[in-house]
């Protein structure tokens, strides 16, 4: 049986934030046991970065890496990001737009509040059950201001970031590099198996042949490695997911720098806005089943005011589904090349960070067995289908009928029994929190994120009647709120107080190794 002390030499074949990160993740707990980590990127290659953005587990690898906030954030026109608003996805009245939150320790004292109003309404009261007025993260979204509060307001905030991904990926080679991780310009063409069927080495454009013990596929769709080479079948969610292409445009910023992305409802999908300190970055995600490249881009020029401008688009084509199999012999799978759900939750980077993280974690205890790769497997395939099931939710509970697009996300019955389930629970008026606690997905989701969207997406019966209690808990809400933003400050002056350092130093040494 294979052991980890069986490891010497990891290769990783591709660059990018799933390459770096990786890197960094595996030097940190590898390379003091003498383990050489090398990455190979090809410099033909461009970093995707779809969404530029994120969800708050990334605080914590910037943590565990021992990277600080000012060191990264202003090289990769970095903000923060406190939830996602999203703007047209429902047509019921009063709940046209909705904000997901993330979940912070003071929403320990209004959370309890929205759970008990949602649920009476849910069983027909009329009391106020939409999500934004209950959390300080929507507060600070709508106000222009950084979810970084005084050094004397006593609760933590939780938060994520937006970034340029290209940017984040130099910044993170740069981190690898100085902690050990060797690195090498080339262009790998394919890759050669052994007679035990696993893969003994990469071969080169260049003519080189380089081997190791353990090889990581960081090739993004391409999956040279896991599904090229050792044909690890693949799991399409195009029947739960519908959207497989996107079309980006960035738009200028101005002074003031909201703290949110914006997800709108367009006729064919959902269009992002990601404010970076430089710009924003702005993308149409969609179906080609029902609009082509052309009309997406029109669509979105047209949202942006940019029907008459030259500032070219940039098209991607998406495969949305995963790997059955993340670690299959030698080879472990990250990012792109393990799969894919679309960037409507910002959860890619999410899939990096835990795949990596993960693996280490099984590294760690030594065993390499057929056995250890089944459990890693499963770990993270039930990610991947959790994930999946909270994106669906947002398509499903949609109400829009406008467009065939529309009507045909409304109507898929392509569900998991997970999500029958939870619907089921919702629905008929039973304790919602119960039955994510049942199912053990709150680690995915939590239980405030699943109950924003239902609640967001104003999914209560139609007929209500007189709540019978002379207040629905709102007004000490609200005070409790608007005291507590007091104590945070604008977006762009706490950006400006991060110290700023030379701007050029990641570019300058990326382009000089390449």
């Amino acid at each position: 049986m294979r052991t980890a002390a069986d490891i010497k030499k990891i290769v990783i074949v591709g660059g990018g934030t799933a390459g770096w990160m990786t890197a960094l993740t595996l030097a940190k707990a590898l390379i003091k046991k003498g383990i050489e980590i090398t990455l190979l990127e090809s410099p033909m290659i461009d970093i995707i970065g779809v969404g530029e953005g994120s969800t708050p587990p990334l605080q914590k690898f910037f943590q565990a890496m021992e990277i600080e906030e000012s060191e990264w954030m202003p090289q990769c026109n970095a903000t923060y990001k406190s939830g996602i608003t999203f703007d047209g996805w429902s047509t019921k009245p009063g709940f046209e737009t909705f904000f997901h939150t993330f979940a912070s320790i003071l929403d320990n004292f209004t959370m309890p509040q929205f759970v008990k109003n949602v649920q009476a309404r849910l069983n027909g009261a009329d009391v106020y059950a939409h999500p934004d007025r209950f959390f300080i993260a929507h507060k600070l979204a709508v106000n222009n201001l950084a979810p970084k509060p005084n050094a004397n307001f006593p609760f933590d905030v939780w938060y994520s970031y937006h970034f340029d991904a290209t940017l984040l990926g130099r910044f993170l080679h740069k981190k690898a590099v100085e902690r050990g991780v060797k690195y090498k310009s080339c262009h790998v063409t394919h890759a050669q198996l052994n007679e035990q069927g696993e893969i003994s080495a990469v071969v080169t454009k260049e003519g080189e042949t380089i081997a190791a013990d353990f090889f990581v596929d960081c090739t993004g769709f391409a999956a040279m490695l896991i599904q090229k080479t050792l044909n690890t079948p693949y799991v399409s969610f195009a029947n739960n997911l519908f959207n497989d292409a996107a079309v980006a445009l960035p738009t200028t910023i101005g002074d003031g720098i909201p703290s949110q992305t914006i997800s709108t409802a367009l006729k064919h999908g959902w269009a992002w806005t990601i404010p970076l300190t430089n710009r924003f970055g702005n993308g149409y995600v969609y179906s080609s089943a029902f609009c082509s490249a052309d009309q997406a881009e029109h669509e979105l020029r047209e949202k942006l005011g940019l029907l008459e401008s030259d500032t070219p688009a940039r098209h991607l084509k998406m495969k949305i589904g995963r790997v059955e199999k993340h670690w299959n012999r030698n080879c472990l799978a990250v990012g792109l090349s393990q799969g894919f759900i679309e960037p409507l939750e910002a959860t890619g980077i999410s899939f990096i960070q835990r795949t990596a993280a993960v693996f280490v974690d099984f590294l760690e205890m030594g065993d390499l067995s057929d056995a250890a790769q089944l459990k890693f497997n499963q770990q993270i395939n039930r990610a991947f289908e959790c994930t999946r099931d909270f994106i669906v939710t947002h398509y499903k509970t949609n109400s829009r009928t406008d467009t065939e697009y529309w009507r045909a996300n409304a109507a898929n019955m392509e569900l998991s029994d997970s999500l029958k389930q939870l619907y089921a629970a919702w629905m008929s008026g039973k304790n919602f929190a119960a039955e994510i606690s049942r199912q053990e997905i709150g680690q995915y989701f939590a239980i405030v994120s699943w109950y924003s969207i239902m609640a967001g997406m104003g999914i209560f019966p139609d007929d209500l009647r007189p709540s019978g209690t002379p207040s629905d808990g709102m007004e000490q809400v609200d005070n409790l709120l608007q005291r507590s933003l007091l104590n945070f400050r604008d977006h762009r002056a706490v950006l400006m107080d991060i110290p700023q350092r030379d701007p050029h130093a990641v570019q300058t040494y990326f382009w000089a190794s390449r």
